[in-house]
């Protein structure tokens, strides 16, 4: 019988290091994954109910510059920015549900809650039958768009070219019957 020889393993341990730039590193913000290399702003407004106005408005009120890479925010950046996103303290208008159909207040949605909040107000539309609601139903632009061009669906590409292809196969045939 063969003796096994004990296999040395190593656990390297890499930690790190004072060098290596945080900016490599994936930062989670509001559920959200973004990249350490992209700019505050930009990475901001990556995350589902953030746009670039309020991502912008964030930086000025936080008073982080927009330029810098979001992999180089502290632990306590990053805190400050959920807690001020989801209570913000800017102009109304920047909001992205003022005045709210059950409550009547302001508020700012964001992620998923903005996504429910967004499909109950289609079913809402749909249910009472209004104009919006039936265009929703349908398919069709809400805002007054023209239908003649554009918003075309169930449009089949090629049907023509197989029309043809078929039209010169009989005639093919016609012609061949004519020559025996």
């Amino acid at each position: 019988m063969e003796q096994e020889k004990p296999v040395k393993v190593e656990v390297m341990n890499k930690l790190p290091s004072e060098t290596e730039s945080r900016e490599d590193r994936v930062v989670r913000i509001l559920s959200k994954d973004i990249e350490g290399s992209t700019k505050v702003g930009a990475g901001l407004a990556k995350i589902k109910g953030i746009s670039w106005g309020f991502a912008n408005a964030i930086c000025k009120v936080l008073k982080i510059e927009e330029t810098r890479k979001i992999g180089s925010l502290s632990p306590d950046e990053i805190g400050k920015i959920t807690d001020f996103t989801k209570d913000p303290k800017v102009p109304t208008f920047i909001l992205n549900r003022r005045f709210d159909f059950e409550t009547g207040e302001d508020k700012h949605l964001l992620g998923s809650d903005l996504m429910f909040r967004n499909e109950f107000d289609v079913k809402r539309l749909k249910k009472i039958k209004s104009y919006r609601g039936i265009r929703h139903g349908a398919g069709l632009p809400l805002r007054g768009q023209r239908t003649r061009s554009n918003f075309r669906t169930n449009r089949k590409r090629g049907v023509g070219i197989k029309k043809k292809e078929q039209s010169k196969e009989y005639n093919n045939e016609y012609k061949r019957e004519d020559k025996k």
